[in-house]
Formats: structure tokens, C-alpha cells, sequence
């Protein structure tokens, strides 16, 4: 049973990154190409044509649709039936990324519905199809007591959840400074007659050019952004709150500050300033977004980091 649910989840996620890649909003992408592509992003990141094209909402075919609710399914059933076999409970680094892609999955396939978030999810999706196999090579450890605990459980699912959604805006933040990079070098491009860009774009930066067009407007991605992490941070207190309120009931054992409660506390406040300097001091462009990134990489430090270091490194389950 888990073995096909591994083929099925792995062929579904293969379907929906080919189709991806392969179609990339021919549209937008052949409008962005007549137009040049430093030119198409300018328009793309201020809400002109291709960034209103983009923000009008979603523009995938139904059986894209069907195919996602699929594949979200499949996986989530491959996430029960590999952490909860039996009455036990397995977990380690592979199952938090793939739980924490799933979710990110799940919470772009809801953006896409509003959004036309294509360029997102050309590498959301790949990353989740790794994601949902590592489990295989790297099978995590055995964790019995308090796995049955309805706390326990509660505390595991918004742990998961505010993962996801730190996931999916690190993702976000990672396009956006893409995109404010390729404006920013257009607006200081010399011109020159006859090439509007005044240089002639390399494949590669053609082809980056015509991804970053499907995405929406840069104040768009920008709204979407701080609401994920607005709610990424109240579920990130609720699980460290409950994590420190009910430590001995929840793990056995009285509340300690060890690494995994200092990177969770850090990560907090980083994200915890980051909201409050958008709201204060409106913090936006390049130097939020790397705050974002790097706020979502202590995180990651937090679990997944310190049980690779465990499972893999120091050999100990």
C-alpha cells in the first residue's frame, strides 16, 4: 500500500511539473518575447498588461485543478500511513519537508485559485516531488509515549501548518527578489537605439525573464507574502506556546531550552520584527525579503536541521 501510494504521488507531482514546464503560459510568455523581456518585467512588476494578465485570477484548466486535489490527496495519505503505522509513531528531517512541501502545496493550489501563480509553482511542485520521496532513503526514527496524546497532536498539526506556510512564503520571497533584481537592472540599463534593453539577453536571461512574467504584479506577491507569514506567525506562537505550556505532558519531560526551543524563539522574533517593521516602519523591497529568508532559514534550524544533524550525521535515531 505505502509503496504505491509512493509511485502514485511521485507520477501525479511528475504530471502536474511537466505540464508546468512545458506549457509556461505560452501567452504571457510570447507577449513578454515581442515586447522584450526587461520590458515585459517592468510592466509585470508596476501592473501593466502582463501583470494585470497575471493577477486576474486563476487561468488553469479544470483537469490542472483535479489533478492537484489528487495528488494533495495521495500524498497526504503517504504522509498518515508512513508517520502514524499502527499504533506508533515515526518521524524525522524527510517526513517534517515532506509534510511542510505538502502543505505548501496545498496552500499554492488555494493561491491559484485567485492568482495565476504559474511561475511559483514551477518550483514548488518539483521540490515537493523530491520532498515526498526523501522519506524513502532516510526512514526517520521511532517516537512512542506521548505520539497518542490528543495535545501532542493538536501541537504536531499547527507546527506542520505554520511550516507550510513559512515554506510557501520563503518560496515567494525567493521569486520576488528575482524579479526586483531584473527590474532593478533594467531601470539602470543604458539605452541604446534599436534594443530597447540596450543589451542583447542571453538565453538563460530570456528564459528567467519569461518565468518571472507569470508571475502576479510585485505588490501583489507582496500582499500575498506578509499575509503568510501574519499567519504563519500566530500558528508559530500557538506551537511554541503549547510546546513551553505543556512541555511535561506533551514530551514527558519538563520544559529546558534546549537548541531546537532557541532556533523556534529566534526565528519568532525575526518574523515577529519583520511584521512589526512592515506595519511601523513599512519595511518592503529587497531588505524585507531577505529578512524573510532568512528568518525561514533559522526555522528550518529549529527541527529539520537538528534531526539531519541527528539522523544523518551523528547516526543517532
Amino acid at each position: 500500500m505505502v509503496i504505491v501510494l509512493y509511485a502514485l504521488t511521485a507520477l501525479l507531482y511528475c504530471g502536474l511539473a511537466w505540464h508546468g514546464w512545458a506549457t509556461r503560459n505560452p501567452r504571457l510568455a510570447a507577449a513578454g518575447g515581442h515586447a522584450g523581456g526587461a520590458t515585459s518585467a517592468v510592466l509585470t512588476a508596476n501592473g501593466g498588461p502582463a501583470g494585470a494578465a497575471a493577477a486576474r485570477g486563476d487561468t488553469q484548466p479544470a483537469w490542472w485543478h483535479l489533478l492537484m486535489a489528487g495528488v494533495l490527496a495521495s500524498h497526504g495519505m503517504l504522509l498518515h500511513e508512513t508517520i502514524f503505522p499502527a499504533d506508533r509513531m515515526v518521524f524525522g528531517f524527510a517526513f517534517a519537508l515532506s509534510a511542510m512541501l505538502w502543505l505548501g502545496v496545498g496552500i499554492y493550489w488555494i493561491e491559484s485559485f485567485f492568482f495565476s501563480l504559474a511561475g511559483l509553482g514551477l518550483i514548488v511542485i518539483p521540490v515537493a516531488l523530491v520532498a515526498s520521496l526523501m522519506p524513502l532513503a532516510f526512514p526517520g526514527s521511532q517516537i512512542l509515549g506521548y505520539a497518542a496524546q490528543p495535545l501532542f497532536k493538536l501541537h504536531f498539526i499547527i507546527a506542520n501548518v505554520a511550516y507550510g506556510l513559512f515554506t510557501l512564503a520563503a518560496f515567494h520571497a525567493f521569486l520576488m527578489l528575482l524579479a526586483e533584481r531584473r527590474l532593478h537592472g533594467f531601470k539602470h540599463a543604458p539605452s541604446r537605439p534599436g534594443n530597447g534593453n540596450g543589451k542583447a539577453k542571453a538565453p538563460a536571461e530570456q528564459w528567467l525573464g519569461r518565468w518571472l512574467d507569470l508571475l502576479p504584479p510585485l505588490l501583489t506577491l507582496e500582499k500575498l507574502l506578509f499575509r503568510l507569514i501574519g499567519a504563519g506567525f500566530v500558528l508559530l506562537t500557538l506551537t511554541i506556546a503549547s510546546g513551553l505550556l505543556f512541555s511535561e505532558e506533551l514530551f514527558g519531560r519538563a520544559f529546558r531550552l534546549d537548541h531546537k526551543t532557541v532556533f523556534a524563539l529566534i526565528s519568532w522574533l525575526m518574523f515577529g520584527g519583520i511584521l512589526a517593521g512592515r506595519h511601523f516602519r513599512g519595511w518592503r523591497g529587497r531588505v524585507a525579503l531577505r529578512w524573510v529568508i532568512a528568518s525561514f532559514g533559522i526555522l528550518l534550524l529549529a527541527y529539520v536541521g537538528s534531526r539531519f544533524v541527528i539522523e544523518v550525521i551523528l547516526h543517532r535515531l
